[in-house]
């Protein structure tokens, strides 16, 4: 392949990955935003729906509140003789259009009923004996409060086995049950039941029907909706098999918990967005399931649609935006190619017709200038040739220099044996093995006991030169004598301590030389009990202006060789010595 056609091969992978990627990121949020407004719009529906429901329980509510202090209710049931029979159909009749002023009006509703152990007063319905029911009892048990007793059964609850196989349109209904004690205010007395007066029941009835038509009318197509009470029994559903029932699938509990929010979960295999609210009246919650593919099915086609027609139409035009470009960028390499065949083949007069300036244009410049450079270098190299061999015997002059210092100090030392000056001879003896171990081609890294062979000349030295001022001790490990340290680690620390720690005392110094190894770590400390020194001079000696060349050469090698978490601290008190601590890696 050319270099062009591999250009816009890269150009075409260059633009297909973006598109692809952007056209991907932009079908997902789209959809994802869509996704999201359609999940808040079902959970502003099924808030709605739930205050709408509050609205009218809570008026059933107030007005069963109403009953407790009417008068006329207070007066039949004070005064009713349970056991006369014209009594109880005469006080029926009072007793139906009370509750009728109060609950006829309301929509939804479908029976209203007070019970008592003797008589139903208010609308007739198949019911038996209700007290005998648990909507009764569980009344009884409120002591006064308000039940919503949730949708059940009508042929269980009142244990009316014949109805089973007619079709009744009171099947399945719901209930707000509570005992009522009248009591009126009499001028300023407050007048209550008699204590023998049985206190009723009030019982008002709905048709599941009424949860069912609220829902199905608002929620989007394609949706399942269920109310469960507290112990998760289903109030209302769009499966009617599982009215009354009790709801067993463990997801519910989560959200009894969060009590009002949306969800995103998986139900049989499908991806749903389930909304749900709790009644602030009854307590039930309400949840609204919906499959997301029902929420944005029918916009899928067209973002899908709208991203590849995008997609293409971009890409076409970035096709012959590359096609022009690459063709810019090949046509300079060409013309320089061709030069450079002619520069090969050694043309050097070769120039290349500038009429750009750009990038290439400035490139072709810079051929022509490195061409006639090519001509200056040819004769330039043989000069540089001379030079380096001029290099070359000045660097074997130099070595010869050491090797005649060495035949000197040899002769030095010669001449102080002849003349019985045993101490000078072993003096110049350390001088010349030191010099030799400082002079050596290689200045890498050598074994610890080469460095301690050293130090100890170095040692020998001073202390004639000091007149035995101070000793020195050792306690290295003997491992650490087999591996490497770099050359003349101690020498400035021991040189500051010698030089200016006893520099104001006659004798008793001492300089204890430490070596050990920790948690892989090789640890070496050089302590002397001199004069020691400020904070300040120790913060001047590692990171200001200091004379200390040689201890800052020391911790510049260390942190090049071995890294920045290796290196040199220094603690010392003044009167109290001073201690330098090294750390290498072992």
């Amino acid at each position: 392949m050319t270099f062009r056609s591999r250009l816009l091969a890269s150009y075409i992978i260059l633009i297909a990955v973006p598109l692809i990627v952007l056209g991907t990121l932009f079908y997902h949020t789209s959809l994802q935003v869509v996704t999201d407004q359609a999940q808040k719009n079902v959970y502003e529906i099924v808030k709605k729906n739930n205050e709408i429901m509050d609205t009218k329980l809570k008026i059933i509510d107030q007005n069963s509140q109403a009953l407790f202090v009417d008068k006329d209710l207070f007066r039949i049931f004070n005064s009713l003789d349970p056991n006369n029979e014209a009594d109880l159909l005469a006080a029926d009749r009072q007793v139906s259009a009370v509750l009728t002023k109060y609950f006829s009006q309301i929509e939804d509703v479908y029976a209203y009923q007070l019970w008592t152990t003797y008589f139903t007063f208010g609308q007739t319905l198949p019911q038996g004996d209700p007290t005998n029911s648990d909507i009764y009892r569980t009344a009884r048990q409120a002591g006064g409060k308000m039940v919503w007793y949730p949708t059940y059964d009508f042929i269980d609850m009142f244990n009316q086995p014949y109805l089973a196989n007619g079709k009744i349109e009171f099947r399945y209904l719901f209930s707000a049950t509570r005992i009522l004690d009248f009591s009126y205010l009499s001028n300023t007395t407050l007048e209550k039941l008699d204590a023998g007066v049985e206190r009723p029941v009030l019982t008002i009835s709905f048709k599941s029907e009424a949860l069912k038509s609220l829902y199905e009318k608002s929620i989007p197509d394609g949706s399942g909706y269920l109310v469960l009470d507290l112990d998760k029994r289903v109030v209302a559903s769009n499966e009617s098999d599982h009215i009354s029932k009790i709801y067993k699938e463990n997801w519910v509990e989560q959200l009894h918990l969060a009590g009002s929010g949306t969800r995103r979960i998986t139900l049989d295999g499908v991806k749903m967005i389930v909304c749900f609210d709790r009644s602030q009246v009854t307590g039930w919650m309400s949840i609204v399931m919906t499959p997301e593919s029902a929420l944005v099915g029918s916009l899928v086609p067209i973002i899908r649609t709208s991203s590849i027609f995008l997609a293409v139409i971009m890409g076409i035009v970035a096709l012959i935006f590359a096609y022009f470009i690459s063709g810019r960028i090949t046509n300079p390499i060409k013309k320089l190619l061709g030069a450079m065949r002619s520069v090969g083949e050694g043309d050097f007069q070769t120039r290349v017709v500038v009429s750009t300036n750009d990038e290439f244009g400035i490139l072709l410049q810079r051929f022509n200038r490195m061409n006639d450079r090519i001509r200056l270098l040819v004769s330039e190299n043989y000069e540089i040739k001379l030079k380096e061999q001029e290099a070359e015997i000045h660097a074997l002059n130099m070595q010869m220099n050491p090797h005649f210092l060495y035949n000197t100090l040899n002769v030095m030392n010669w001449t102080a044996i002849e003349n019985d000056q045993k101490e000078l001879s072993k003096m110049l003896v350390c001088l010349s093995n030191m010099l030799h171990y400082t002079s050596r081609k290689e200045w890498g890294a050598v074994h610890l006991s080469e460095e301690m062979e050293w130090m100890k000349n170095y040692f020998y030295i001073m202390s004639v030169r000091f007149e035995e001022k101070f000793l020195v001790s050792y306690e290295i490990d003997s491992i650490l004598y087999d591996n490497k340290v770099p050359r003349l680690l101690f020498q400035p620390f021991v040189e500051n301590a010698i030089l200016h720690g006893f520099d104001q005392i006659e004798s008793g110094g001492l300089i204890r030389i430490r070596g050990w190894i920790d948690q892989g770590i090789r640890h070496f400390e050089v302590a002397d009990n001199g004069r020691g020194m400020s904070s300040d001079a120790v913060h001047t000696i590692l990171y200001g202006e200091s004379s200390s060349v040689g201890i800052k050469n020391t911790i510049a090698r260390i942190r090049i060789t071995y890294g920045n978490e290796y290196g040199v601290e220094i603690s010392s008190k003044l009167g109290f010595g001073t201690k330098v601590t090294i750390t290498l890696p072992l």
